[in-house]
């Protein structure tokens, strides 16, 4: 097979997750044979092609107001204006329209839409080849990509969302097939009538995460380290987590890795006070980063896609906390590796906490079963192998139409 990714970027542009899996996925194909081009975006007006591990990547200037992949929160008005182009940006179609017509794919698998819009799928079903459509965030759904907002969507808000996304739905009926990163990020859309009679898969991500042997078992009357890294952002939970800590009283300490906004990190640094047990550690590597603590925390709010975060924390021997909410279900189980709790109820998080703290025979069981209960996270290959299924499956059911 010929098969070109669409992507919003691809590396060295990381953003989350999905760039690091697309990587990963690409290569993967390319070993097994397969010739693969990646089509994504730059802040660089124009299209330039880069050779990235052997990989053709083009590298399309995006056509809107701004950079969306930056720090820096633009006025409401200038966003507004930039997602009401991003519905459908047939500038951004043309590039896919050139691309298709150079290179001649067998299938395209399209992940991360944003900057690109659906007007990719048009482009790819004029030209008569099969599409798959990687569902790994809500962007399909609402242009924050999340469907989360603190305070509750107002009415103009939800207005809005239908607005931007009121052809959506009709055209995700086009699409060849549809694969979800986990059941629930796939469910978030089926229920809203996306998808209708097209062939679904759940191909969860997997990472390459090395052993770092036994697990570090606590003793008792042993403080508890606690660690959470990843954005900072009210979604992701922090103020949760930071507020929890506070009022659990354990002995211990809280690092918080990561970064966000200027304005997210201050109010986070404002909740913390001077709270001498809770520090801000920045930008750190994730594998130093796990050696240090004692028990991971994931307390997303919003309904997390998969979490992948919780499985590198796992990988690493650490019981994780996690909130009960989205893809985060698949990878931590009561009682086997971790705990849940729930937003809808605050004060779980912080008995989670005590309990860990407290219970060392509890932490340490935990502890020992963490990586294995994620091992099939762990396999590249096994993600390659179930892509290739469903790409196969399609161009061979394309062929027979």
């Amino acid at each position: 097979m010929k098969i070109l990714y669409i992507n919003a970027l691809y590396d060295p542009y990381i953003a989350g997750g999905a760039e690091i899996s697309l990587k990963l996925i690409v290569e993967g194909m390319q070993a097994r044979g397969h010739e693969v081009v990646v089509l994504s975006m730059a802040p660089e007006p124009g299209m330039r092609v880069d050779w990235v591990n052997g990989v053709k990547v083009y590298r399309a200037g995006l056509r809107n107001g701004y950079w969306p992949f930056t720090n820096d929160r633009p006025l409401k008005l200038r966003r507004l204006l930039w997602h009401l182009r991003d519905a459908y940006n047939s500038a951004m179609g043309r590039y896919v329209r050139e691309v298709l017509q150079q290179e001649k794919p067998s299938v395209v698998s399209c992940h991360n839409l944003v900057g690109w819009s659906i007007a990719a799928w048009d482009e790819i079903h004029r030209a008569r080849i099969p599409v798959v459509q990687v569902l790994h965030d809500m962007y399909l759904l609402s242009p924050d990509s999340t469907l989360f907002n603190e305070g509750g969507r107002s009415l103009f808000q939800e207005l809005m969302r239908r607005l931007l996304r009121r052809r959506h739905i009709r055209k995700s009926h086009t699409v060849g097939a549809v694969v979800g990163i986990s059941r629930s990020v796939l469910e978030r859309f089926t229920v809203q009538g996306y998808f209708r009679d097209v062939p679904q898969y759940v191909v969860h991500n997997a990472r390459v995460i090395p052993d770092v042997g036994k697990p570090h078992l606590r003793e008792e009357g042993q403080s508890l380290k606690v660690g959470y890294i990843g954005t900072l952002s009210v979604a992701k939970g922090v103020a949760w987590l930071i507020r929890q800590f506070k009022a659990s009283g354990i002995e211990g300490d809280l690092r918080i890795a990561g970064g966000g906004k200027e304005e997210d990190l201050a109010y986070f640094r404002q909740l913390a006070g001077d709270d001498k047990r809770i520090c801000f550690v920045g930008y750190v590597n994730s594998g130093n980063f796990y050696a240090t603590i004692d028990v991971l925390v994931v307390p997303s709010i919003w309904e997390e896609p998969l979490g992948m975060v919780a499985v590198e924390g796992l990988a690493n021997n650490l019981p994780v906390i996690a909130s009960n909410r989205g893809g985060l279900r698949e990878t931590v189980a009561e009682g086997i590796n971790g705990m849940l709790c729930d937003p809808d109820r605050p004060d779980s998080l912080g008995e989670a906490l005590v309990t860990l703290w407290r219970d060392v025979t509890r932490y340490n069981r935990l502890a020992a079963g963490a990586r294995s209960s994620v091992s099939k996270y762990l396999s590249v290959e096994r993600m390659v192998t179930e892509y290739e299924h469903v790409l196969q499956t399609l161009t061979t059911d394309h062929a027979d139409a």
